[in-house]
């Protein structure tokens, strides 16, 4: 097996264990997101466990790439992610929304360890992500980068394109913007409720350098997050094409599963599926 293959199948295995985690925190929450955790998960992994330059043992070094998590609610993703990276402990995460926990149901700055900014409400993390973007450059920091993720219903709000145009004036080389585009809301799929497209045409008008890529293939998350990096003149912003509630087959591609408690078997149905990888290795189970 190939370096490159070798490295993918260990990603697909961990953004597996995540997906994994996700389900358990809610579960024991009794309440959450669900599908945008779970399709987010593949880049979360690629970003932690890969891309970013981190370190668990010391999460505020000066020099650290930063994650600003703009559609927080999102955060059971992030989270579990960051426990299998090692910044909390994998027993924390049954913490979830209860009372008196650091794992909270919006991200609060340094609650856990790697968490960088809180978040709350939505079309505001870009913003944040561009604060940290200039004083970076002012102290010179010119190796370290900000990454923005952030939801695609995001985009129906004004501040949003605000902060677009801000990044693109200042041609803010440093920040890369990963955009969830899963096509879902709340209340049901964006191009129905207030559509968003044509969105490269629209982030290119704001001086944004365009990537789009499948977000559930690790070479194309790497490769992009890499591409980033060599452009010089203007800020990035990568479209991730999504399948909402990913790795689950009764949860992919429906808006309902965006925020949903489970009914009685679902979990373990969820979390069967995960195990066997969507039934690439034999089940545990059996």
């Amino acid at each position: 097996m190939s370096e490159q293959s070798n490295l993918t199948l260990n990603l697909e295995k961990t953004a597996d264990e995540i997906r994994q985690s996700v389900i358990k925190m809610l579960v024991e929450a009794k309440s959450g997101h669900v599908a945008g955790p779970l399709d987010m998960a593949d880049v979360f992994t690629a970003l932690y466990f890969h891309i970013l330059n981190i370190d668990p043992e010391n999460p505020l070094k000066a020099d650290r790439d930063r994650v600003m998590l703009s559609n927080g609610h999102i955060c059971p993703v992030w989270y579990a992610t960051l426990a299998h990276r090692g910044f909390l402990p994998l027993s924390e995460l049954s913490t979830l929304r209860k009372l008196g926990t650091r794992l909270q149901g919006h991200p609060h700055i340094y609650e856990p360890p790697g968490i960088d900014a809180s978040a709350g409400p939505l079309g505001q993390g870009l913003s944040q992500a561009i604060g940290m973007a200039l004083a970076y450059r002012m102290d010179g920091l010119n190796h370290a980068r900000i990454y923005c993720l952030g939801s695609d219903a995001e985009i129906q709000e004004g501040q949003i394109w605000e902060a677009a145009m801000f990044a693109g004036n200042k041609r803010l080389n440093n920040l890369t913007w990963i955009i969830d585009r899963n096509n879902i809301q709340i209340d049901g799929f964006t191009e129905n409720i207030m559509p968003i497209e044509p969105l490269r045409d629209k982030l290119e008008a704001f001086n944004w350098y365009v990537l789009e890529i499948d977000g559930h293939n690790f070479d194309e998350i790497i490769a992009s997050c890499n591409h980033a990096k060599a452009i010089y003149e203007r800020p990035t912003v990568i479209i991730a094409h999504t399948i909402a509630g990913k790795g689950v087959d009764f949860m992919e591609y429906k808006f309902e599963w965006h925020s949903k408690t489970f009914k009685p078997g679902e979990a373990e149905k969820a979390l069967d599926e995960l195990r066997t990888l969507q039934g690439k290795i034999a089940s545990e189970h059996q």
